[in-house]
């Protein structure tokens, strides 16, 4: 016996009677997302950094594993610190976008592409990495910009793959154009999302059926008045987070596991009902 006459092993079952009870309201909640997906004719998914993480990319807010953990962001990930000192910044991101190339897609990532082949559906993500398309997603929208495209700092030129400029012996690199240093082409601290890719993810959140938010804070602005907007406009709202979040409140059904665990289940039971 332990304290309050409560055995261990009553303790232990009691705890696997929590763990069912919660398996079957997961599953439950699955179904019924499952059968609003099944219906829809736009669907919009939301992703963040969380989804990443399942494939060995850190996240920026993890309080102990997370980059900003360890470093300043301003001295990473701002323009400004750019200017300051182009070799460090260049050769930390340099550092991250080759672990970057080393992941792989996760069953999350996967999970999603094969849904866009059971309607029509887009991504937009936060995420840099480009998981998504590596992993089949088609119709994808990059709020944050992509480790894989570099630009100059003057903003004149862009659209490089960091081959083209491989040759240069300095670090980093210039742009063949103008000669201005050429940066990643991501969205820094203090700098506007790009007007086109948050315009169309807005305006594809305003006329969807679905939202699915996977992997994120939901704090993270302007980038999260994407989930926001397809609420306020009627879209059912589906949440995948390990923890509540910003979005659980508001959402239909929050479907309580990681991405890459609960989204293969959500569209295996889509395919169930389609007949697919």
């Amino acid at each position: 016996m332990t304290r309050d006459g409560i055995s261990e092993d009553d303790s232990s079952d009691e705890g696997r009677e929590d763990e069912g009870r919660e398996d079957e309201r997961l599953t439950a909640d699955l179904r019924d997302a499952a059968e609003s997906l099944a219906r829809a004719r736009r669907v919009v998914v939301y992703s963040g950094a969380g989804v990443s993480r399942e494939s060995g990319i850190s996240t920026f807010r993890d309080r102990d594993e997370g980059l900003w953990a360890k470093y300043d962001p301003m001295e990473l990930a701002t323009a400004a610190a750019y200017a300051r000192d182009p070799a460090f910044v260049w050769s930390w991101y340099m550092d991250r976008f080759g672990l970057i190339e080393q992941a792989a897609p996760n069953p999350g990532h996967h999970a999603l592409a094969e849904l866009e082949r059971l309607v029509a559906l887009t991504v937009v993500t936060q995420n840099i990495d480009g998981l998504h398309q590596r992993a089949g997603s088609r119709d994808v929208i990059e709020l944050h910009g992509s480790a894989l495209r570099f630009k100059c700092v003057s903003g004149r030129h862009g659209g490089f793959r960091l081959a083209d400029v491989a040759g240069s012996d300095e670090a980093p690199p210039r742009c063949p154009h103008c000669d201005a240093h050429i940066r990643p082409d991501i969205v820094w601290f203090g700098e506007a999302l790009p007007g086109d890719a948050l315009e169309r993810a807005l305006d594809l959140a305003a006329r969807c059926d679905v939202l699915i938010a996977v992997g994120t804070s939901g704090v993270v602005y302007p980038a999260a008045l994407v989930p926001a907007t397809a609420h306020e406009n009627g879209a059912a709202l589906i949440d995948v987070n390990p923890e509540p979040d910003a979005f659980a409140g508001m959402a239909d059904w929050f479907l309580q596991g990681p991405g890459g665990e609960v989204l293969p289940r959500l569209v295996a039971e889509v395919k169930r009902l389609r007949g697919e």
